[in-house]
């Protein structure tokens, strides 16, 4: 039976989350506990990349870790950014996080609608002029590059931030007591390997978001117990209550 769940996220911020109503539908106990953690990467490595911010003319935000790493790398450069410096943004949610660093201006900020990069590529091809810089993670494929490439845009892909594993303090690993462990990433999946060393899962069920990171679980040597998205259920949400609906009425 299925009683205390792990979530490898932070805690959401609205009460109105999905995660709450499962808790006190099936009477579970939730703790949500992200496995990684982003943190930005020093002017000095940024440096070895040899990219010259102020050579472009537009920014490319995906997330609101690339903004935040991006304004604090270029503080610690002391770069002062250009007034007219435009920014893409894959959201609006995202767009009106930068006034964190300057001052919003619609005229220079850019937004799609669905969270992809796709959305916001035509938007750009609309800016042929600009030279775009992209700030990544150092987990990333091709797939912006290739887009960009295929609209011939000028833009660069640079590193500004990494994922590294938020390590468990031995308290956590002495109160590891959890019936089920729910992972967003294949970095989630090698952050529990890394806190436990000969990891034993035995009747702990596994459930992973992504074929990326239902495959690193299954190379790690794990059984999963639940996969999403499906056709049925696009979210981990929605998953996770199907599955303690049938093993509740097992």
């Amino acid at each position: 039976m299925i009683k205390k769940i792990l979530v490898s996220q932070p805690k959401p911020s609205s009460e109105k989350s999905p995660y709450f109503d499962i808790a006190s539908r099936f009477g579970v106990e939730l703790v949500f506990r992200p496995f990684i953690k982003v943190e930005g990467i020093s002017a000095k490595e940024f440096r070895t990349q040899k990219v010259n911010i102020l050579d472009y003319t537009a920014i490319v935000f995906t997330s609101r870790h690339a903004i935040d790493h991006f304004f604090t790398l270029a503080k610690e450069m002391r770069l002062a950014i250009p007034e007219d410096m435009k920014y893409f943004c894959v959201t609006e949610t995202i767009s009106l996080y930068i006034q964190k660093y300057v001052q919003y201006r619609k005229r220079k900020v850019f937004f799609g609608t669905t969270g992809k990069i796709d959305d916001l590529v035509p938007t750009m091809a609309k800016h042929k002029a600009e030279k775009y810089l992209v700030p990544m993670s150092d987990v990333h494929n091709d797939a912006i590059a290739q887009m960009l490439d295929a609209k011939k845009l000028n833009h660069c892909e640079c590193v500004m931030y990494r994922t590294v594993s938020n390590d468990f303090t031995p308290e956590e690993v002495k109160t590891f007591d959890y019936d089920m462990l729910v992972f967003f990433s294949p970095a989630g999946i090698e952050a529990l390997t890394k806190n436990f060393p000969g990891f034993k899962q035995g009747d702990i069920a596994i459930a992973t978001f992504g074929p990326a990171t239902a495959k690193a679980a299954r190379d790690a040597g794990l059984r999963l117990d639940l996969e999403a998205p499906t056709e049925k259920y696009p979210s981990m949400t929605g998953a996770l209550q199907h599955y303690l609906l049938e093993t509740q009425e097992d």
